[in-house]
């Protein structure tokens, strides 16, 4: 026991030398690990971080293939299932990828007495979500309603008032936000509306257009992703054997052997992919309602093989085919490839210092070895514009079908502008003797 002053009081307990105080010792200790980390630094473009110098590198290697496959064997049910259960999965996606980065805007202010503005926030979240659905997916559920009186009635409206619906949430929202501001807290405020609008654009709208890509062809949603992921595996591998060069600062563990492998094995593989996948229907046909059925369509030219003639290269390398079948398709996988290699790993660079500036190693801890699902999906979201862009640049047929006019008419015009139109275009077909 302690002894006690004349005042009754114990004496200040003092610190124990083992935990706080600061000897020559302790010094000389820190002053050399700050030197090492100092080194570490210094070296080129991160050296001491590359994957063939971490010690604990197969251990994480089991545990990021593991998920991997969990991964891999729940996407291929998805799949198999159909269009509208990726699309539910897109949503999923996006709701987490959004829960994530709410969250790390409110743990950057923990411990701070701010306003809570998380309702406003997911208020601009669904409605974004609206708008964007509704404009890519109308035609499909005019086309699934057309057949139900009622429904088409009630759906008709909304569809054609959907805009300013839409622009009435968002101003809805907007003086929320402004009603919101409250002295001294303008800076923060101000903050997660910027915040927002930020997750709004770089994550939501990029993605959304992966959706858009489902409903022309899974093909064009598969083959996309599955170039991403097969760069990333490509990249992982060839970058834990063969990784000696660092490749940019804001990722540390990437290496240019990593990279250029990856390119390679990217492109080669969509030319291959393209191949099996541009022979089921099931993953090359439109999807032009919002059913489960199956589908079967005419796969049309960009799915039917070109036969080119060997006979001039056999002439200079034996060959032990005189001629090969090559689908169109396949031509495009390649230019897929390229950019899924090249270009769309720089989202994965711009997230990587995007986590830098908030000093976080994962956006979350939602899949076993690969962090959270935005630490997943930033390649994701570069490669889904490009893919829709390259798709209606370059492949998406030029004229009008009988669907899309059919579509307008049945989401734009009243039955009685239907019929109006129907006897007019009888009595223009009369006149050409088409009809009787």
């Amino acid at each position: 026991m302690q002894k006690e002053n004349r005042n009754g009081t114990s004496p200040p307990i003092s610190p124990s030398p083992n935990l706080h105080a600061t000897t020559p010792r302790n010094r000389i200790g820190r002053r050399r690990s700050h030197d090492e980390q100092s080194r570490d630094m210094n070296k080129p473009n991160g050296v001491g971080n590359l994957l063939v110098h971490d010690q604990n590198k197969y251990k994480s290697m089991r545990t990021r293939v593991l998920s991997s496959l969990w991964m891999i064997g729940g996407f291929a049910l998805i799949i198999y299932m159909g269009h509208l259960y990726i699309w539910a999965m897109i949503v999923v996606i996006q709701l987490f990828m959004a829960q994530e980065l709410f969250t790390l805007a409110r743990a950057a202010q923990r411990g701070k007495n701010v306003p809570d503005v998380r309702f406003l926030n997911w208020h601009f979240f669904i409605t974004a979500m609206v708008y964007v659905y509704g404009r890519f997916l109308s035609k499909q559920l005019v086309k699934t309603i057309s057949s139900d009186k009622m429904l088409l009635l009630v759906f008709s409206g909304l569809i054609q008032y959907h805009m300013i619906i839409c622009y009435f949430l968002y101003i809805a929202g907007f003086v929320w936000f402004i009603l919101s501001l409250k002295k001294g807290m303008y800076q923060y405020l101000f903050g997660q509306y910027a915040w927002t609008h930020m997750i709004l654009f770089v994550v939501f709208a990029q993605s959304s257009f992966t959706v858009a890509n489902i409903f022309e062809g899974i093909i064009w949603f598969l083959l996309p992703a599955s170039l991403i992921a097969i760069n990333d595996i490509a990249a992982y591998f060839f970058g834990f054997y063969f990784g000696r060069t660092p490749l940019i600062k804001l990722s540390p563990k990437k290496t240019w052997e990593g990279f250029i492998g990856a390119s390679v094995t990217t492109v080669i593989s969509g030319f291959l992919l393209a191949y099996l996948m541009g022979r089921s229907t099931w993953l090359t046909c439109p999807r032009k309602d919002l059913s489960t059925g199956w589908l079967y369509c005419d796969p049309g030219p960009m799915f039917k093989p070109k036969v080119y003639s060997l006979e001039r290269i056999s002439a200079w390398v034996p060959m032990p085919w005189k001629e090969v079948g090559i689908m169109p398709v396949q031509k495009h996988a390649m230019a897929l490839g390229l950019f899924a290699s090249s270009i769309a790993p720089f989202g994965g660079f711009f997230a990587s210092g995007f986590k830098r500036a908030f000093k976080i190693k994962d956006f979350g801890d939602s899949i076993p070895g690969h962090g959270g699902i935005t630490d997943r999906m930033d390649c994701q979201m570069v490669m889904a514009v490009f893919s829709y862009t390259y798709y209606q640049s370059f492949i998406a047929p030029r004229t009008y079908s009988v669907d899309t006019l059919l579509t307008q008419i049945l989401g734009h015009l009243s039955a009685e502008e239907q019929f109006v139109l129907y006897q007019q275009l009888a009595e223009v077909l009369r006149k050409r003797e088409q009809i009787r």
